[in-house]
């Protein structure tokens, strides 16, 4: 299978090229990245060399770089990363999430049209369906974004299935819950808190930290993404949680457990606007297909940590 995955420096798309090379030895990847603040090449460099694997630097919002890589390549698939993906930059700017994650998909959607490309796979989370009290939310409730970023997350769902219904293009859209693992940029919740401790410092928990958030080990959701690629319906919309619901403040504790700190480090911030409360996912949908997460929540946020603890010289260039 020839791959086109977008955004393949970030975290998750990183993890997912690394897991599909290893999985899959018929398995070519172009990586379409622009390379952005959180797009790192240092996540695959151990692929430099790997005649399978090929790097093209470009913007998905430019219709001539997209139109140039599709032109090269005879894709059997794209997997659609590229996003604009922190909560606060949105908040306090959200235009280029409007355009990175509307525009861009659009200009994708298009060009994949224009070749057509037999699978195109958009990855977009679970902040779509906004925030729920009890219940999960399955993938036929309405979307109820609160923040810029989920909004954006939002048009680019809905737009691609435009494309299905319209142009019968074969989309799949996947809607995942929190992911946490090794190459996240360190802006989010776990590395976030991880850096902070290991270099001494507090770590800023949003009011009362009792918002609650499902988690997924990155590897889970690519285990997923691939059994979707392979065996999804075309025009569909697939659910992957992990059934880890836990509150921040639950996270917190238990990293500071796992580093051997006390609650001294913690320290209470003021909540940022519009903090959704709870996010929660009924992935049954694809769990019915065969698809279920491999890892345990306390064994995979414990190599986690670990990880960031053995790779210092990975994410300390990030924080200067």
């Amino acid at each position: 299978m020839k791959l086109l995955v977008t955004g393949g420096l970030g975290f998750i798309g990183s993890n997912f090229i690394r897991y599909m090379l290893g999985e899959h030895p018929d398995c070519t990847v172009t990586n379409f990245d622009k390379m952005t603040y959180a797009g790192n090449p240092a996540n695959l460099t151990e692929f430099e060399t790997d005649s399978r694997y090929l790097f093209v630097k470009g913007d998905i919002c430019d219709p001539h770089a997209v139109e140039q890589v599709f032109s090269h390549h005879a894709f059997d698939a794209v997997v659609h990363f590229a996003a604009e993906s922190h909560v606060d930059r949105s908040i306090h700017d959200a235009s280029a999430f409007v355009t990175a994650n509307v525009l861009g998909t659009q200009t994708l959607l298009d060009a994949a049209l224009r070749h057509r490309i037999s699978r195109f796979v958009h990855i977009s989370t679970d902040e779509v369906y906004g925030s729920t009290p009890t219940g999960s939310f399955k993938e036929t409730d309405i979307l109820n974004p609160s923040s810029p970023y989920s909004a954006s997350k939002a048009g680019s769902d809905l737009i691609s299935r435009a494309f299905f219904i319209t142009h019968e293009l074969p989309v799949i859209v996947t809607r995942c819950t929190n992911n946490f693992g090794p190459y996240q940029y360190p802006e989010k919740l776990i590395p976030f808190f991880v850096t902070n401790l290991l270099r001494g410092m507090k770590v800023p928990v949003y009011g009362t930290g009792k918002n609650i958030r499902d988690w997924i080990y990155v590897l889970d959701h690519c285990r997923a993404i691939d059994f979707v690629l392979r065996k999804g319906t075309a025009g569909e919309i697939y659910n992957i949680g992990g059934d880890n619901e836990k509150t921040n403040l639950e996270i917190t504790h238990q990293i500071l457990k796992i580093l051997g700190k006390d609650e001294s480090s913690i320290e209470f911030v003021k909540d940022r606007p519009g903090h959704d409360w709870r996010y929660s996912l009924d992935s049954t949908k694809l769990r019915k297909m065969g698809w279920k997460p491999q890892s345990t929540f306390e064994d995979a946020l414990k190599e986690t940590v670990t990880w960031y603890v053995q790779h210092e010289g990975w994410w300390q260039p990030l924080l200067r």
